[in-house]
């Protein structure tokens, strides 16, 4: 049996898309805390559980020879406990592997409050003693528009970053690679992958191309991080929320999501999406 814990978000459910054409439907579990999102999917089984009920996660994972845990949408601590109880319940379940979305440069002092997180998560798999794979994921492509706000319609980039890169990756790319290693069983044992795209681009080039592709009058400007800040509180973001995306902004600027590698075209064994492509579909 094969689990995966936040299965009702984007990547869990792309993931299950390519894993049904795989495997036997019957032996994908999704572990949700609203099953009437999973309804696109008959033929799986679904368990309601929630990162912050240890129980239940426990109780989500028995009989699961095989995890996917993805990582938690929260912020800090209160993220790197429900990581924890994810792990705990795996362990006391019995759970043979688990797969683990981490992040590019999970290093010991890593700038990226999320990186952090899935730091002490790495770290807790390896202690329990369960064999791994860790996707180390650069961030997703589909997350530029989120990133450039209105630039899709007056193609001005607003963001702190300076001339930081990003090796964006499509969250689709993704999906297709933790399927292929979740069907491969005990292949990918204990295995760390980075996660990237073809290249690393500066939102400048992300003007660039939006000007190439989209004939967009695009430009890029680096505003101070106190100016990122007071929008986000504008936002009412509650403050660990701020503290989380201003981290990232600098973590960015700093190069921590800069680094390429080719690992997903082996585990895809075709050619990822290109960040061109992307761009000009959107």
């Amino acid at each position: 049996m094969i689990a995966i814990t936040g299965a009702s978000g984007h990547l869990g459910k792309a993931t299950i898309g390519f894993l049904i054409n795989k495997i036997d439907p019957a032996n994908i579990i999704a572990v949700v805390r609203d099953p009437e999102k999973m309804k696109d999917f008959p033929g799986i089984q679904v368990r309601v559980a929630d990162y912050d009920d240890a129980a239940s996660l426990r109780d989500a994972l028995s009989g699961v020879k095989t995890l996917l845990q993805i990582s938690s949408a929260s912020y800090g601590d209160h993220a790197t406990q429900q990581e924890k109880n994810v792990v705990d319940a795996a362990s006391g379940a019995g759970v043979q592997h688990i797969v683990y979305t981490s992040t590019v440069n999970p290093g010991s002092q890593p700038i990226f409050f999320g990186s952090q997180t899935n730091q002490h998560t790495e770290n807790a798999i390896r202690a329990s003693g369960i064999t791994y794979t860790f996707f180390r994921n650069s961030m997703y492509m589909e997350t530029i528009p989120q990133f450039i706000g209105s630039a899709m319609e007056d193609g001005q980039i607003f963001y702190p970053a300076g001339e930081g890169k990003v090796s964006f990756v499509a969250r689709t790319d993704i999906a297709e690679a933790l399927a292929n290693v979740l069907a491969a069983g005990e292949k990918h044992a204990n295995a760390a992958y980075d996660i990237t795209g073809t290249g690393a681009y500066s939102f400048s080039d992300i003007a660039t191309l939006l000007a190439s592709e989209k004939g967009l009058p695009a430009s890029y400007t680096d505003i101070p991080a106190s100016a990122f800040r007071d929008e986000l509180v504008k936002l009412e973001m509650p403050p660990i929320a701020v503290d989380f995306y201003i981290s990232m902004a600098d973590s960015v600027k700093a190069g921590e999501f800069a680094h390429v590698d080719g690992a997903l075209e082996g585990l895809l064994q075709r050619k990822r999406v290109v960040l061109k492509d992307y761009v000009r579909s959107l």
